[in-house]
């Protein structure tokens, strides 16, 4: 069902100082901030050969990642995510495998393609973003 590896998505800190880790130390080509309101986060993708990085930083006190930034102050991996060719499809397959979602309703990303997430649980500890490809 998954095809490749579209980014692995990384929590910062400090927003400004990981854009400049990845441009102007490693020479990486970055892209404009994006702020997502409906998923509390603002982010900057950084754009490998081969996959991309997602910068994640909070947008909002109420923002999913302040929570995890308080048990991991100095940020760290926070998911994979992998193309599929249908969403809509994924979570009738993924929910008849008996894998649970952390939303069943698929949302417009970053790319405005839709995108959902796997529970943690249920992939290892690991949390898995899928998006159309």
């Amino acid at each position: 069902m998954i095809g490749r590896l579209d980014h692995v998505a990384i929590v910062a800190p400090d927003l400004d100082a990981a854009i400049s880790l990845y441009r102007d130390g490693l020479g990486a080509e970055v892209g404009p901030v994006l702020d997502l309101p409906a998923f509390g986060v603002s982010t900057v993708f950084i754009r490998l050969p081969n996959t991309h990085l997602e910068l994640l930083h909070p947008l909002g006190e109420a923002s999913p990642l302040v929570g995890f930034l308080a048990r991991q102050p100095g940020g760290g991996l926070h998911h994979l995510c992998f193309e599929v060719a249908d969403v809509a499809a994924a979570v009738t397959t993924l929910q008849a495998r008996g894998m649970r979602l952390l939303d069943p309703e698929p949302r417009p990303g970053a790319h405005g393609k839709p995108v959902l997430f796997l529970h943690p649980k249920d992939t290892g500890g690991v949390l898995i973003e899928l998006v159309q490809a």
